[in-house]
């Protein structure tokens, strides 16, 4: 009994330091990385902003000019849209860790880990593929350059943001039925998932990608909230 005794509190420090990284951190970093990106690449571009893909083929001169144009700033925003799905990927994980930790054992911790490591993945595409349009070798094939800021915009617009709402949804409902979260902003995380989801229509009418900076802006918010109140451990109340 002694020894137990004198194993049991030097085990206590071990798993406490298991929590991870504060997930509101990671969300401020993470979403300051993704505004630096639109930020800075705009600056460079002298305010003009990135070319709609929906311009038709009429509009191809147009948009092979402005990249050749601004190779400089797709090349920024490309990398640190990339840098950004880091931090975003590592949030998804601790955030599903801290969950299954607070005993949560619904799916949803599960979907918020799947959903998180999906939009990091598609933002990562989505920075690697502008890094690609940045090239003078791409640049000179006009076709090319159409065919990758389609993936850049699929990959970077509904796919990101669809998925970052299976994040937001994942955290969003064990927050609500377990009481994690206060009930006012976990059933906002519900709306904003909602909407988040509703966005894949962009996929088959051009005017629902109206969708996705709403989307998108308000779940990098509500993620910021959220890493900052879910508890590290669960209180009587919760229970």
């Amino acid at each position: 009994m002694s020894a137990e005794t004198r194993t049991r509190p030097a085990e206590a420090p071990r798993k406490e330091a298991q929590g991870g990284p504060p997930p509101g951190v990671l969300a401020v970093v993470f979403t300051g990385l993704f505004l630096a990106g639109l930020v800075l690449s705009t600056v460079l571009a002298g305010g003009e902003p990135f070319p709609s893909p929906f311009g038709g083929t009429g509009a191809t001169a147009e948009i092979v000019a402005w990249f050749r144009a601004h190779s400089d700033a797709v090349r920024i925003s490309g990398a640190l849209q990339f840098a950004a799905s880091v931090p975003l990927a590592v949030y998804a994980a601790t955030v599903s860790a801290r969950l299954h930790r607070l005993g949560v054992r619904a799916p949803g911790a599960t979907i918020a880990l799947a959903g998180g490591l999906l939009a990091a993945g598609f933002l990562a595409l989505c920075g690697l593929v502008s890094w690609t349009l940045s090239r003078t070798e791409v640049l000179e094939l006009p076709s090319l350059v159409r065919a990758l800021q389609y993936l850049a915009f699929g990959t970077g617009g509904p796919g990101h943001v669809v998925t970052l709402g299976l994040l937001v949804a994942g955290i969003a409902v064990p927050g609500l039925l377990a009481g994690l979260l206060p009930r006012a902003l976990a059933v906002t995380g519900l709306v904003l998932a909602a909407v988040a989801e509703l966005s894949t229509l962009t996929l088959l009418f051009d005017g629902a990608a109206l969708l996705l900076p709403l989307a998108r802006f308000t779940c990098l918010g509500w993620l910021i909230a959220a890493g900052f109140l879910l508890p590290r451990r669960r209180t009587r109340k919760e229970h």
